[in-house]
């Protein structure tokens, strides 16, 4: 059982993160507003440059930054890094919301501007907030974290209706069928919610989606 004076510097230690977790809220209210229209891409740190789902991100990266879209990302290597450099290819702004982990994570070369969080909720919230779409390229624990939060806020109305799109149809098959089979057919969902996500390597039809959800003058509640 803790003592009094272990209570006391706790609420101090308390109180102090509530502050940095308003600052990190407050950073990201006032530095990402200016990038709309935008569109989030959720991929992996562990994939490498010689990999096909690079070059996959990569050209989605672009051509959406051909279409005038600033890119976010988690600012991280792999099919972060691919995202954001197809995207400052195409002369776009690309935007990495960089974590802060034990073993550091350093923003990859291809961003144009890098903001740091410290907490992870706080880094979703950002990246889902000022987006017009989200685009998922394979990843682990992470990525699959994002989709079913981004998921959860569309399928709830936190959010406006958003295209949220699963590129690598090879990667994403399985984890479909099983939600169509067990999470749909037992009634954990209702079937109509898998209409929420679109799975295709087809850029132009993914491009299509993004373009009829322009989000440029009004945010996300999220």
């Amino acid at each position: 059982m803790m003592n009094k004076f272990e209570i006391d510097q706790l609420r101090k230690e308390e109180s102090w993160r509530l502050f940095r977790i308003m600052g990190e809220f407050v950073e990201g209210f006032d530095s990402l507003p200016k990038y709309m229209p935008a569109v989030t891409i959720f991929g992996s740190s562990r994939v490498s440059e010689d990999h096909p789902y690079y070059e996959l991100a990569r050209k989605l990266g672009k051509a959406l930054g051909e279409r005038g879209y600033t890119i976010f990302t988690g600012g991280g290597p792999g099919l972060m890094e691919a995202a954001n450099r197809g995207s400052q290819e195409a002369g776009a702004r690309s935007i990495g919301l960089n974590i802060h982990l034990p073993e550091e994570q350093s923003p990859n070369p291809f961003v144009t501007e890098s903001i740091g969080f410290r907490y992870f909720f706080v880094r979703k919230v950002m990246l889902v907030k000022y987006s017009s779409a989200f685009f998922l390229v394979p990843g682990g624990f992470g990525t699959l974290d994002e989709l079913f939060e981004t998921l959860t806020l569309v399928q709830t109305h936190k959010v406006r209706p958003m295209p949220i799109v699963l590129m690598g149809e090879d990667y994403w098959a399985g984890l479909i069928d099983w939600i169509r089979k067990y999470v749909a057919g037992e009634g954990l969902i209702s079937e109509s919610d898998l209409d929420l996500i679109t799975v295709t390597d087809d850029l132009d039809k993914a491009i299509e989606l993004v373009e009829s959800n322009r989000l440029t003058g009004e945010s996300n509640p999220a």
